[in-house]
């Protein structure tokens, strides 16, 4: 007996509601996919032979072969000019935003240690017509204050919507800006100060205390001005009779009442004297002009893809690094929002809140964020340390739907029901929109690079740049699923590949040409202040009047067009035995173990192996320590450190990590030591941007130097 005639009815418009899902739904996302993978699999950048020579080749980004690009918008010709046209399209649309802080109490630790914690409300939003209103206010204040244009003046401040604002009041008035890390230390402030022989300081309240102590020692500067805080009434107290102390918002005052006529400032004028985080000696002062970083912007602005006003930007990297400048720049000319931030309010989890308090990704929950490879070293380990504390179907169920998602992400497929069911948690961690990721700076390890791709579900871009290059040189493509390279050159630049005989690197070589990277382009800037020995020795122009910068990295062009980071030839190493060890790759690879918050690899052309100064990760080693020697909770770290069984489990874990890396026997640390000093900038062992600082890490560890290899 056949079913009944409903029943075929029913069963009939299900197949056919069921057909027409799968035809509608995946269909066109299969290819989408095919279309995806065809432009992800294509050559992204192939030689350009005008400017090759006999050890040299140059390479082009293959969509752009006619002519770099030199400017964002065709109309616009200065920075100044691209923020008034912003101003003019996005006027009451929100552009800066700051959490309002609502409190700060004192929370009592442990070991009886009080620590200042904070607690935050919303954002307050700023729109474009408002912050342009503020930066012409601050500006013409600056003018009533005596500043002239083309008079270099500083600014020594955390990162904060006031940054931006006399950022913009400087470029309209022609006063290049001079940027100095919040963090360095007194003898590279008054460097900074006195070799841009500046009489104008623009700070934050926090700083000024770092002023007042070297006043003796800055005799030129006349006026400083200061961000106030919320809370906090600014210690203007015991500064000498000839520096005028004045807050922000009193120079916004004095400009409101004036009206200086303002000298609009060219292509050629210069923007910026940013200086270097000074990772091999004195830090250099970058002079960056209008057109360099818009030539630089031309080209980063045309790898984010659909950047417009429906984007919000976290703003939380320090502002005198170049990829946060230039990354808010870019953001702000195209519509988009910056929500400011800082590293210790950045998460739900981080030091400087109260418990409870939301943190500001959580709270702006952002779409677009830059990142360094140290912050995200750290995500990664934050991730897999909630996974490992799960139960055990949630470990197994995060590692099916992981690499699940890994085979598909590799053939261009994304998996959405995965997504929103295992990986929208750790979305969360970044407030949950979070398109895109930029990652610079240093170079980032491709097991992270991929972790962060497939639990965020969103691209996570690696580029390569320097200040000398306005932070362009190269970005990763969005559709492009390769980890390990740093992607084809920028519209606005070419990239070559010289000859470097003494590491024995060539452009001849096979199957990819390799050698000493060096960049090409409107980009790269006019060279270093009062330093015209080194500028002449790592800048050069050739006889098409293109200007090129030595880098000092090492790289090679693969089948596709991209560029791979090699090595760098202050970082290469040459064993007893004629070995090359790579002390950064050695190092990326390693900063992937839980057991390690920081390393510093070290090798002797002497010696016949390499060494390794690790900073373990307290929790983890106390955890260790506990669990199989015996240890308390509350063990001297110091003693922790230097115990030998610590250094033979830390060994133990990094050989096992190298040989998940596939780094060769002889690149392997085969000593470490444990160093139970945390490396900071303040410490003068890294710099502002967390690079190590080889020179001072060895003259800070040479007994234990000597003791390792003795």
């Amino acid at each position: 007996m056949g079913e009944p005639i409903h029943v075929k009815i029913i069963l009939f418009v299900l197949s056919v509601v069921a057909w027409t899902y799968f035809i509608a739904t995946y269909i066109p996302w299969y290819i989408l996919t095919f279309f995806k993978r065809r432009r992800g699999n294509r050559v992204k950048a192939t030689q350009f032979i005008q400017f090759d020579t006999r050890d040299s080749c140059t390479y082009r980004a293959s969509d752009n072969q006619e002519t770099l690009t030199t400017s964002v918008f065709k109309d616009c010709s200065t920075l100044d000019d691209m923020f008034t046209r912003a101003v003019g399209k996005y006027g009451n649309k929100r552009c800066l935003g700051t959490r309002e802080v609502l409190s700060e109490e004192d929370e009592v630790q442990p070991n009886g240690r009080v620590f200042k914690k904070l607690i935050l409300g919303d954002y307050q939003w700023e729109t474009f017509q408002e912050i342009d209103k503020r930066a012409e206010n601050f500006g013409q204040g600056l003018s009533s204050l005596g500043l002239k244009p083309r008079r270099n003046v500083v600014i020594f401040a955390e990162t904060r919507a006031e940054f931006m604002i006399a950022m913009q009041a400087c470029f309209r008035h022609n006063f290049p800006v001079v940027t100095i890390y919040a963090t360095l230390g007194e003898d590279g402030v008054c460097h900074g100060i006195n070799e841009t022989e500046v009489t104008h300081v623009i700070t934050s309240a926090s700083q000024l205390s770092k002023l007042k102590n070297i006043t003796d020692r800055i005799p030129k500067v006349r006026h400083i001005i200061y961000m106030e805080d919320q809370l906090s009434r600014a210690n203007t107290s015991g500064f000498p009779s000839t520096i005028q102390l004045h807050s922000f918002t009193k120079v916004e005052r004095i400009g409101q009442h004036s009206n200086y006529s303002k000298s609009k400032p060219s292509r050629d004028d210069l923007a910026v004297i940013m200086y270097t985080s000074g990772s091999t000696g004195t830090p250099k002062g970058v002079m960056i002009s209008h057109g360099n970083l818009m030539s630089g912007l031309s080209g980063q602005c045309q790898k984010v893809q659909n950047l417009g006003p429906k984007d919000s930007f976290i703003g939380y990297l320090p502002m005198a690094h170049v990829l946060e400048l230039a990354a808010e720049i870019a953001v702000l000319t195209h519509g988009a929002s910056i929500g400011y931030s800082s590293p210790l309010t950045l998460t739900d989890n981080s030091s400087k809140l109260k418990r409870g308090c939301k943190g500001d990704v959580t709270v702006l929950r952002p779409t677009l964020m830059t990142t360094v490879p140290l912050i995200l070293d750290r995500v990664y380990k934050g991730v897999m340390e909630k996974v490992n504390e799960g139960s055990t179907f949630q470990k197994a169920l995060f590692h099916w739907a992981y690499n699940y998602k890994l085979k598909n992400v590799e053939r261009h497929f994304d998996t959405p029901i995965i997504n929103r069911l295992v990986f929208h948690k750790i979305r969360r961690l970044l407030g949950g929109r979070v398109r895109m990721m930029l990652c610079g700076g240093a170079p980032l390890s491709p097991a992270t690079q991929r972790f962060l791709h497939v639990c965020f579900c969103c691209p996570m871009l690696q580029g390569y740049g320097l200040t000398e290059t306005c932070g362009a040189g190269t970005i990763v493509e969005a559709d492009d699923v390769v980890t390990g390279t740093v992607g084809p050159p920028l519209w606005c630049n070419d990239i070559k590949l010289v000859d470097w005989a003494e590491g024995g690197y060539t452009v001849k070589d096979k199957p990819f040409p390799r050698g000493e990277i060096v960049i090409g382009g409107g980009n790269v800037t006019k060279g270093y202040y009062k330093n015209p020995s080194k500028t002449a020795e790592e800048y050069i122009v050739d006889k098409y009047g293109k200007r090129w910068f030595f880098t000092g990295d090492v790289g090679k062009y693969l089948a596709d067009g991209s560029l791979q980071i090699i090595d760098r030839k202050k970082d290469l190493v040459k064993l007893q035995a004629g070995e090359y060890v790579s002390l950064g790759k050695v190092e990326a690879a390693l900063k992937t173990n839980q057991m390690i918050d920081n390393v510093c690899a070290y090798a002797n052309s002497d010696q016949t192996y390499a060494i390794a100064f690790v900073v373990p990760n307290k929790k983890h080693l106390t955890a260790l320590a506990c669990k199989h020697y015996g240890f308390s909770e509350d063990a001297d770290w110091e003693l922790l450190c230097k115990n030998k069984d610590m250094e033979r489990e830390v060994m133990k874990s990094i050989q096992e990590t190298a040989a998940k890396a596939k780094l060769e026997r002889f690149e392997v640390p085969a000593k470490i030591m444990l160093c139970p000093e945390v490396w900071t900038p303040d410490a003068g062992l890294v710099t502002e941007a967390f690079k190590l600082k080889r020179k001072e890490l060895k003259k800070f560890y040479q007994a234990d130097i000597d003791r390792l290899y003795g």
